[in-house]
C-alpha cells in the first residue's frame, strides 16, 4: 500500500483528500503545517506528497525547496492542490520542485490520476 503524505491547512480539506485517497487504497499521513511535515517526509518517506501553497509560516513552495534539498526527502514527487490558479503559480511550482499542479476545487479522479502518474 503506497503512503501519502497530505499538507493541509484546512481541516475540511484535509479530510477530503484523506477520504478520496483511503477509498482509493492509499495510506495517508497528514499534517497542517510545513515544519511537521519536513519531520513526518523523512520519517515516514511517503510515495508522494500533496501539498497547499498558501498557508501559514513556511508556505507550499518554500516547504518544496526545503525537501528538494535533503537527501532523505529530495526524490519524494510533490503535487500542489492549491486555489493558486496564476500562471506564474504554476512555473514557480515547477521551479520548487513541484512534479504536478492541481487547483482548487478539485475532483477524486483529479487527485487520484496525479498520484498515480508520480508513483508507478
Amino acid at each position: 500500500m503506497k503512503k501519502i503524505l497530505i499538507i493541509e491547512d484546512s481541516q475540511s480539506e484535509r479530510e477530503l483528500m484523506t477520504l478520496y485517497l483511503e477509498r482509493n487504497n492509499y495510506q495517508v499521513i497528514s499534517t497542517d503545517n510545513a515544519a511537521d511535515a519536513m519531520e513526518l517526509a523523512a520519517k515516514e518517506k511517503p510515495d508522494a506528497i500533496v501539498t497547499d501553497i498558501t498557508m501559514e509560516g513556511v508556505n507550499g513552495f518554500e516547504l518544496c525547496r526545503l525537501l528538494k534539498v535533503y537527501p532523505d526527502t529530495q526524490n519524494i514527487p510533490i503535487i500542489a492542490c492549491t486555489a493558486r490558479d496564476r500562471d506564474l503559480d504554476r512555473m514557480w511550482g515547477q521551479k520548487q520542485g513541484i512534479e504536478i499542479y492541481i487547483t482548487k476545487p478539485y475532483s477524486e479522479e483529479d487527485i487520484i490520476n496525479a498520484i498515480k502518474s508520480v508513483s508507478n
